[in-house]
């Protein structure tokens, strides 16, 4: 059970967040409960969803995105986005389970993927602080600048969903990630 209330509905929610909701459940098809629990605020839901939203509309692949997603969500323990991003990454992404051990691991099997996985585990790691050395290795991996500052924002953006779902208690409403082996 979260520790605030997570409207059970979105007619539940404040008057201002139902037409983000709404918007969410266009995408989604359902409005899962890290939605829902944000919704309490409709400010921060709307700049959730703005960032997120522009964040789709980036250079990085949504391939990359999920894999740098759940690369943060292992470094911050989010058993939460650990569930939701293991999910999209296997059923949207169309990730295979050797690929999303590696995200989660700090890493990836596809050689340019793996530079921005290892850049965004480091950024979380440093916490900001990677120096030029590590700016330089995912600049020669290929990644434009405007992609290193997009990995940049996807690291803030899912530190932010992982520090909800956690200081909150969000409930889990996607199949459990399995814990990885130590």
């Amino acid at each position: 059970m979260s520790l605030i209330p997570t409207p059970a509905t979105k007619s539940d929610a404040p008057e201002a967040s139902r037409p983000l909701l709404d918007g969410v459940e266009k995408m989604l098809g359902s409005v899962p409960n890290m939605f829902r629990i944000i919704s309490n605020s409709p400010q921060a839901l709307e700049g959730y969803l703005g960032l997120n939203g522009a964040l789709a509309n980036g250079r990085l692949p949504a391939a990359t995105r999920e894999r740098i997603a759940l690369a943060i969500a292992q470094r911050n323990d989010c058993d939460y986005c650990l569930a939701a991003h293991t999910y999209l990454a296997t059923n949207l992404a169309r990730l295979d389970a050797a690929e999303i051990t590696a995200n989660r691991k700090g890493r990836s099997n596809d050689a340019k993927a793996d530079a921005a996985v290892r850049f965004a585990a480091q950024i979380v790691e440093h916490r900001g602080s990677v120096g030029e050395d590590a700016v330089k290795t995912v600049r020669e991996a290929g990644y434009s600048d405007a992609e290193i500052v997009e990995i940049v924002a996807h690291v803030a953006l899912n530190t932010l969903t992982n520090y909800v779902n956690e200081a909150l208690g969000t409930e889990i409403d996607f199949p459990q990630a399995d814990r990885l082996a130590a």
